[in-house]
């Protein structure tokens, strides 16, 4: 019953928002029962929560120390380095992924006449 409440709570937040899914073919899933199917689909929207909440890492970072010669003789400079990468190409591309496979799943769990899939919308519906 929890998990049944939880996957309509999910089904709510299932927009993918400007990311198109990839496809996969929903045959990948036909060997799975109604009941793996659930659980796939509940792993499937773990790995979307913790994509969605990735955030850029540091993309540089440290101290730089060196000695510089100009107009006014040797003198020595400091630098620091830290900041944040804006691409996010690679957590797009896992959310393409995921969504896609979140969609077979549901398309899969249809041809199988799994209750959780009722009412539980894919990519372009």
């Amino acid at each position: 019953m929890l998990i049944t409440v939880s996957i309509f709570a999910l089904a709510g937040c299932a927009s993918t928002g400007n990311i198109t899914p990839q496809y996969v073919p929903p045959n990948t899933y036909q060997s799975y029962d109604c009941n793996a199917l659930n659980q796939e689909y509940v792993r499937i929207n773990r790995y979307v929560d913790a994509a969605r909440k990735e955030q850029s890492s540091l993309s540089t970072s440290g101290v730089g120390v060196g000695v510089s010669a100009g107009r006014w003789g040797i003198s020595p400079n400091i630098s620091f380095g830290v900041g944040k990468s804006n691409d996010t190409k690679g957590r797009d591309a896992k959310l393409s992924r995921l969504y896609g496979e979140r969609d077979a799943v549901i398309q899969s769990a249809r041809i199988q006449r799994c209750s959780f899939a009722n009412g539980i919308k894919i990519y372009g519906e």
